[in-house]
């Protein structure tokens, strides 16, 4: 399932950067695909619940793996909102070169990537990484939404295709921060350490 949602989201900034139809399209076929893996794997884990009561470390594998499946899905709802209005960008003129979002696309891809191998590997160390690198992903979309509020002030014909680019941020903003939920459940799964809400600082 992680694989499915990774290149969803690969995909819907490809579509959107090479202005590529095609790609958008699998990135909608993959919607379907990715909501039935979550209830499939929805219920494999409450029939395990349910038939060995499982303790400790396995009730926070499979309490965490729940969690990350619920994530991972609305990831995949989130690759499709890009996919919407990179198929109403493709039809019309740029607004810019659009060199911040995929570059923002990097970062967010490389959060998912590893707060999956550290899901997989239990590992504390890499999923602390993965928190850290949220800070800059709202910083580019800080930056994002500064620079398309400047075009619509200085060209209020570009207001439309701004906004549309503005949710293109928004919505890899909001993949990160799936992504860092995850890493959250695997440093709870891995080190009994919840860091939800700084609870670590307190």
């Amino acid at each position: 399932m992680g694989g499915v949602v990774e290149f969803a989201i690969r995909q819907s900034v490809h579509a959107l950067v090479d202005r590529d139809e095609a790609a958008a399209q699998d990135v909608l076929r993959s919607e379907a695909r990715i909501n039935q893996m979550e209830i499939e794997i929805d219920d494999f884990a409450v029939r395990l619940l349910a038939r060995h009561q499982p303790m400790a470390k396995d009730l926070r594998f499979l309490t965490a793996a729940i969690k990350i499946n619920n994530d991972l899905e609305r990831m995949g709802d989130l690759a499709v909102n890009i996919v919407e209005r990179a198929l109403s960008l493709i039809r019309q003129p740029p607004v810019k070169p659009l060199i911040d979002i995929p570059q923002m696309s990097k970062l967010v891809d490389s959060m998912v990537r590893n707060c999956l191998d550290a899901f997989v590997k239990r590992d504390g160390q890499m999923a602390r990484g993965v928190l850290l690198s949220d800070d800059a992903v709202d910083d580019l979309r800080d930056a994002i939404y500064e620079e398309l509020v400047g075009f619509m002030k200085r060209d209020p014909t570009t207001i439309s295709r701004s906004l549309d680019l503005i949710f293109v941020a928004r919505n890899l903003e909001r993949i990160a921060d799936h992504a860092t939920n995850i890493a959250e459940d695997v440093l709870f799964l891995a080190q009994g350490i919840d860091v939800r809400h700084h609870a670590e600082s307190r």
